[in-house]
């Protein structure tokens, strides 16, 4: 079995390097092969997105967003469709297909969920390759937003990747403001206990600053797991951002309006 495929068998049980090595690696990483984001709005602008695409996120997540005119963006992992996982059963090409007509952007994760941050450069760009063409062969358009599984990615995979896409999401928290690395974009999650109090305090900050939140969770159900939060939560987060004067927008259209 190659290294590839054994990350295929292990994808849902694969803990990131969480070593002090690879906790300074990650650090140091953030402070190079940057591309700084120029960013100047006259409004706040948030992004509701979901990684994996778990099959709740799909069906509960997308009514909360279509019921008030909005739309969210969606980061497939091809080689999990119609798995089951940790956050309930994952959706399908098929449901992204039905995404995309209706709107939602789908944006690329690796194909087998790889870790960018210990896998070499070479086997990265290969599974990236190959989540793309699953992607086109669903008929759901080219992918501009990208995010790293796990959040992490080495100095080659990231320089390598540059360009390739409009963002590169990460999962470190803050805004995409005036200097922020789009080539490892932060984000926010809504995960967690305190997934919606987080989320609530970087809002207040994307308010005051004008800038660009992205927010992400997985699977958004009444039970959800560590990793999703509830629907109730993330409806209250969609009303208060609104009611709070943002531009609620997939994250190519933020790519778009801040000029990429």
């Amino acid at each position: 079995m190659t290294a590839l495929e054994q990350t295929y068998e292990k994808v849902d049980a694969y803990e990131p390097d969480r070593s002090l090595k690879g906790k300074v690696r990650r650090r140091l990483i953030r402070l190079q092969h940057r591309r700084p984001a120029r960013v100047k709005l006259e409004r706040p602008m948030v992004s509701f997105s979901f990684d994996d695409a778990p099959a709740t996120a799909c069906e509960a997540g997308a009514r909360v967003l279509e019921s008030r005119g909005f739309r969210g963006t969606y980061y497939f992992a091809a080689s999990l469709t119609g798995r089951d996982g940790p956050m309930g059963r994952y959706a399908t090409g098929e449901d992204a297909a039905r995404l995309h007509a209706a709107g939602h952007e789908i944006g690329c994760h690796t194909f087998s969920h790889l870790d960018c941050g210990q896998a070499t450069t070479d086997v990265a760009l290969a599974d990236v390759a190959q989540n793309t063409q699953a992607l086109a062969s669903w008929g759901v358009g080219e992918a501009v937003s990208f995010a790293y599984p796990y959040g992490d990615v080495a100095a080659p995979a990231k320089t390598a990747l540059a360009g390739r896409f409009k963002t590169l999401r990460a999962l470190h928290h803050g805004l995409v403001a005036n200097g922020a690395d789009l080539n490892q974009a932060p984000a926010v999650g809504i995960e967690g206990e305190d997934g919606e109090a987080v989320a609530l305090h970087w809002l207040d900050q994307a308010h005051r600053r004008k800038a660009w939140l992205i927010l992400y969770t997985h699977d958004v159900a009444e039970t959800p797991s560590a990793w999703g939060c509830t629907v109730e939560a993330l409806e209250r987060l969609v009303d208060g951002a609104v009611n709070a004067g943002f531009d609620v927008v997939t994250v190519a259209e933020g790519s778009r309006r801040i000029g990429l």
